[in-house]
């Protein structure tokens, strides 16, 4: 297989939480790029502007192999900006894990105290479930995807924001993640947090690259 995956984390990740799901697809036979990017001092749209060079780079090395994308939690909204006007001709499939496509109640909720501010930085605005000013950034889905989504929450104050019935992962609603023009949605059994070294995750992510469904 001449595949390549790229991988993008979430917000205020390292590329280091993604390392081991990019140990388990290398050990599957494809060739994983690990982006890196400085998630908490960007918007999404100055973000997308950084990794592209590296994009373009893996693009080029896949030749005639198809590219792939798999991004956890704010590195799917990146991989849906980049993909709007810069579509690559072999683009394979895309894996969306845990992000908040319909924004997070938790930002709705923090996004006005100082330290989330701080901490999180730009992209950390645009996180919330009012998505009014975000469909400039956000083409439509054309492409093939599959959306996993968490639904064990070990945070009791972040599920009392979001709605005590309603399935989340601690920090996004399983509603959230849907987007209109996905292939594939599923829920397994896993926390925001956690959702990168997640197994099942791992195991699911590989089924779709591979095949264009889930296992389930």
């Amino acid at each position: 297989m001449n595949d390549t995956v790229l991988l993008f984390h979430g917000i205020a990740r390292t590329k280091k939480s993604m390392e081991k799901l990019a140990g388990f697809l290398s050990g599957h036979g494809y060739r994983v790029v690990n982006v890196g990017y400085p998630s908490t001092r960007l918007s999404i749209s100055d973000l997308v502007d950084v990794i592209r060079p590296e994009i373009d780079d893996a693009v080029k090395k896949a030749g005639d192999g198809r590219v792939h994308f798999v991004g956890y939690s704010m590195g799917g909204l990146i991989i849906r900006a980049f993909l709007k006007n810069d579509r690559p001709p072999n683009l394979g499939r895309v894996v969306m894990v845990g992000t908040p496509n319909n924004g997070s109640q938790v930002a709705d909720f923090l996004k006005g105290w100082p330290l989330y501010r701080r901490f999180y930085g730009p992209a950390g605005q645009q996180l919330t479930t009012d998505q009014t000013a975000m469909t400039e950034l956000f083409g439509a889905v054309d492409y093939q995807l599959g959306i996993i989504a968490g639904n064990r929450t070990i945070d009791p104050v972040s599920s009392l924001i979001i709605g005590l019935s309603v399935p989340n992962d601690g920090k996004v609603s399983v509603e959230s993640t849907r987007l209109d023009g996905a292939a594939a949605h599923i829920v397994i059994p896993a926390n925001h947090t956690f959702l990168p070294v997640s197994r099942t995750m791992w195991k699911e992510t590989l089924s779709f690259l591979k095949d264009g469904r889930f296992t389930e």
